[in-house]
């Protein structure tokens, strides 16, 4: 048993000085998983690696739930930075938030167009209907997706064989990716 399960097992004990040693412990794996997906983000993100980092941890330590090793963990904190990003996505789609326009920093010269908060909307909201079915296929792509692991990564954090989840990567973008051409070209819900 590693050193994070054995942290776990006194949160579920409740030690309330473990919540305190579990972050030191995770917090690079937790930032290098937020960077990875905020440096795949397209234009500026609103967030940083540190903030998110931060808030997913808070988030996770705040609840009653209690994980059963260091992989649970990590799936849990990949669910809550999916979950702040689509929620930051949310806000930015609002009129009073700038409606659908992006930041521009004034050095910029080019103005390219900007799709994640949509992107991050319906691929959301698309995973919640894949999850009903298919929930081994919908954590690989929460893994993948939004928190940046690789498959060998996710397949780790799942505790499932590489190959299964090639398998179900596979699946899933296939899915995804025939019910996004079957989307409106209007993504926007308006």
């Amino acid at each position: 048993m590693n050193d994070v399960t054995l942290i776990i097992d006194r949160i579920r004990g409740g030690d309330a000085g473990a919540t305190d040693e579990l972050l030191p412990i995770v917090y690079n794996e937790l930032r290098r998983m937020a960077g990875r997906k905020l440096d795949a983000e397209p234009g500026h993100p609103t967030i940083q690696t540190t903030e998110l980092v931060h808030e997913a941890y808070l988030r996770l330590v705040g609840t009653d739930q209690s994980w059963d090793c260091r992989a649970h963990f990590l799936a849990a904190a990949a669910e809550a930075m999916r979950r702040i990003l689509v929620e930051r996505a949310r806000r930015r789609g609002r009129i009073r938030h700038g409606g659908g326009r992006r930041r521009v920093d004034l050095h910029e010269s080019a103005i390219e167009a900007d799709d994640a908060p949509d992107e991050i909307l319906v691929v959301n909201d698309l995973l919640d209907h894949l999850a009903e079915k298919h929930p081994i296929e919908a954590e690989v792509v929460k893994l993948h997706y939004f928190a940046g692991f690789n498959i060998s990564e996710a397949a780790r954090a799942l505790g499932i064989p590489v190959s299964t989840a090639h398998r179900h990567w596979t699946f899933a973008r296939a899915w995804l990716y025939q019910r996004l051409k079957d989307r409106p070209a209007d993504l926007s819900g308006d």
